[in-house]
């Protein structure tokens, strides 16, 4: 554990979810092979599709709508919406079609690995401290045995814009009744997590990824108050 600046009081701690509480690199490249199979498999129109295609179809949508990609989960939808249309479905049929998938992409977007340290660390703090994740993803902690551990989940999208952006920052501490100032919150991501919580008046812990260097890093703006390297070490605060 490293310090930049005095640690204050903390009456709460939010957290990041992915590659903050657990490895999300495995589950999205597993998660991204059986979305493109299913709908491959999903009308004879479809068989061909590429994942190129899939992809600039994406980009095309954040294009037109620079918006969306606040709320990933509605994104791919539209995506997978448009990608049916284009592939001559009705507007009937690539509807249901696009929840079809959207069903089948959460189930495997949810069968995450969470590491048993990752459980041990959130229920040792979640006695001291009331505990939120906060997450730009489209991850449902409820699915893979962490929402015991948050008093709630604000997600991009429905809870607003997506961090760096303060929304979810100042959602939280209004739905926890504290000050941002004493809340810790932790994340993996420099620019999100750290200088997004910190521009908010919140305290910041960088779980910095390994083979990390603050000092070296291309994205770093503001310094956290704390870094660690791993989850457990915040124990050391209660």
């Amino acid at each position: 554990m490293r310090f930049y600046r005095p640690l204050g009081q903390i009456a709460a701690i939010t957290f990041d979810l992915d590659d903050t509480l657990y490895d999300n690199r495995p589950v999205i490249q597993r998660t991204e092979q059986e979305a493109l199979a299913f709908m491959q498999g999903y009308h004879p129109a479809l068989t061909g599709l590429e994942n190129s295609e899939f992809q600039r179809l994406r980009r095309s949508l954040r294009e037109t709508e620079p918006d969306i990609y606040h709320d990933v989960t509605e994104w791919r939808r539209r995506a997978v919406e448009r990608t049916m249309l284009n592939a001559g479905l009705t507007q009937e049929e690539a509807a249901a079609g696009a929840e079809a998938a959207m069903s089948h992409f959460a189930k495997w977007r949810s069968r995450i690995d969470v590491p048993q340290e990752t459980h041990d660390t959130l229920a040792k703090l979640a006695k001291k401290w009331p505990l939120v994740a906060i997450t730009n993803g489209n991850a449902q902690p409820e699915l893979f045995g962490l929402s015991e551990y948050f008093e709630f989940v604000l997600r991009a999208g429905p809870d607003g814009r997506s961090k760096p952006f303060s929304d979810m920052y100042y959602l939280a501490a209004k739905r926890l009744n504290v000050a941002p100032g004493d809340i810790l919150h932790v994340g993996d991501d420099l620019i999100t997590d750290v200088a997004g919580a910190i521009r908010c008046g919140m305290q910041a812990c960088w779980i910095k990824p390994e083979g990390a260097d603050l000092l070296q890093a291309p994205y770093s703006r503001l310094l956290p108050h704390v870094e660690i390297s791993r989850l457990a070490s915040l124990t050391t605060l209660i």
